[in-house]
């Protein structure tokens, strides 16, 4: 199943690389140089995102108190 997301695209005023990060995936974003590569490290990291989001579990269970 073909899924759509939206990225929104800035650049860092310091470093003067592109951030990616989909809106729809809270926490999922990454960083390039340009463009073409931040298309392919955003595929991935949605990729990565959507392989370990489980929606019905506490995301704090894994941490000692």
């Amino acid at each position: 199943m073909k899924r759509t997301f939206t990225v929104v695209v800035e650049r860092d005023p310091e470093s003067h690389w592109l951030v990616g990060e989909v809106v729809e995936l809270p926490g999922c974003y990454t960083q390039a140089p340009d463009l073409p590569t931040l298309e392919t490290h955003i595929q991935e990291a949605i990729s990565v995102c959507l392989k370990t989001a489980d929606p019905g579990t506490n995301s704090n269970r894994n941490y000692l108190p």
